[in-house]
């Protein structure tokens, strides 16, 4: 007979891909109240599901000292962890960046700065280099890097080097492939309203595709009409850590679907005909995403260039109250691996939520306003639960506790109102957000 695993053996054995928590379907009711938090740094563990969260920011964290909200960025796909978990970014009120370092190891947490950049949307650290940090600027679009460890910039490459722009095409957020070879990001007057995509290769040069006209160009590949009839303007554009494929979310004049698929190297763009809702993350070559149908957490893994086959994640999930459809499908799929067999990770929150403050969040169903990993590799349909996310989501769009995992997989970054305890912002006339990470084991 094999030696009994010891509790501490157990707890070093846990970690991703093989997370130890919960993944029971056991309805998690909130506290009457909840956790007591004490200031930026200080770490408590989940009552309900026994995760290490550290309080990243509090309101003596606003640079600018007027005890704004701070957040996580708007996009879960932002990769906002570098490659050893030891910085990362949060975002301010007033569209700041703000880096902290980070110990992994005994999760103390550090201010660093503001990151001294022109930006516009949100950066995505490297892949590679764990102080190294890319974005895009605003005006006269161009990408660049920026080194932490010496507070240097450099330009990648400028846009206007490739294509004639206009004077309102702007530069939106940046995605970066695994390797650092390969740059994306949306051109055009503003959100919805981009009909660029653009792509820089370090060894190759620019090659970029106009969705409203239906046209790819460049340096590089080949040129004229892409192969669906779909014209758009862009709400959102990812490119996939390979850098062969960006997913494009349309914003408005679709013809015919929600979503698309293009495959830089070609002129092939494949559209999504069903079950296309909602927000998306990418891995290598798959993409996860909701079928919008029954349950908010059936969600459906695709190839990147067979989109009309899929793979459902978690089969035999019961139907929902459509009122009740509390989740805004933000996924975090940083810590895909080559072959994406490794979980999914997002937070769940919904309307119904009382905004009573201090009030226990509404739950009668399991995974209700709480952390999430979901498995990917097929081997099971495991999700494990980590925490609540005590976050009422009813003090705007930034109180949604969207969240970002980390590139290891170790940690996940989210937004929470703590059930209105944070304190109230005069500025926007709502209770304050602040930063904090789960420590996924």
């Amino acid at each position: 007979m094999g030696q009994a695993t010891s509790a501490s053996e157990k707890d070093k054995s846990c970690g991703p891909p093989n997370y130890c928590a919960r993944t029971d379907q056991r309805i998690e009711p909130y506290p009457k109240t909840p956790p007591v938090l004490g200031p930026a740094g200080s770490i408590i563990a989940d009552p309900s599901f026994g995760s290490r969260i550290v309080r990243i920011t509090d309101a003596k964290s606003d640079p600018q000292g007027r005890k704004r909200s701070l957040m996580t960025p708007s996009s879960a796909e932002q990769n906002s962890w570098n490659v050893d978990s030891t910085k990362f970014y949060i975002v301010t009120a007033g569209g700041q960046y703000m880096l902290y370092r980070f110990d992994p190891s005994t999760l103390k947490v550090h201010q660093d700065q503001v990151l001294p950049v022109p930006w516009q949307g949100e950066p995505d650290f490297s892949y590679t280099r764990p102080n190294v940090i890319y974005g895009v600027r605003r005006n006269n679009p161009a990408i660049q890097e920026y080194d932490t460890s010496n507070g240097k910039a450099a330009r990648i490459n400028l846009a206007s080097d490739c294509l004639k722009l206009n004077a309102s095409d702007f530069g939106h957020s940046v995605s970066v492939s695994a390797d650092d070879d390969r740059w994306s990001t949306m051109l055009g007057p503003a959100q919805d309203e981009n009909p660029l995509i653009y792509v820089y290769d370090r060894k190759l040069g620019c090659r970029w595709y106009n969705t409203l006209t239906g046209t790819v160009g460049g340096q590089w590949g080949p040129k004229g009409a892409v192969s669906v009839p779909d014209r758009c303007t862009l709400h959102n554009a990812k490119m996939s850590k390979s850098g062969e494929f960006i997913w494009l979310a349309c914003g408005a004049h679709i013809t015919r679907s929600g979503w698309l698929v293009w495959e830089v190297a070609t002129a092939n763009v494949l559209a999504c005909a069903a079950r296309c809702s909602g927000h998306h993350a990418l891995g290598y070559s798959h993409v996860v995403g909701p079928s919008g149908e029954k349950h908010p957490l059936d969600l459906l893994v695709r190839n990147l260039n067979r989109l009309r086959s899929s793979t459902q994640l978690v089969p035999d999930l019961q139907p929902t109250i459509s009122a009740r459809y509390w989740y805004d499908s933000h996924l975090s799929w940083n810590y895909a691996n080559p072959q994406d067999t490794t979980p999914v990770c997002l937070s769940t929150y919904g309307g119904s939520n009382p905004n009573t403050p201090g009030a226990p969040l509404d739950t009668i169903a399991p995974w209700e306003n709480e952390i999430l990993c979901v498995e990917t590799d097929g081997k099971s349909s495991n999700i494990w639960r980590f925490a609540h996310t005590y976050s009422t989501a009813n003090n705007g769009f930034w109180s949604t506790p969207r969240g970002n995992v980390s590139q290891d997989g170790r940690f996940f970054m989210f937004t929470s109102d703590w059930q209105d305890q944070l304190g109230y912002s005069s500025e926007n006339k709502q209770y304050r957000t602040d930063v904090f990470v789960v420590e996924l084991h």
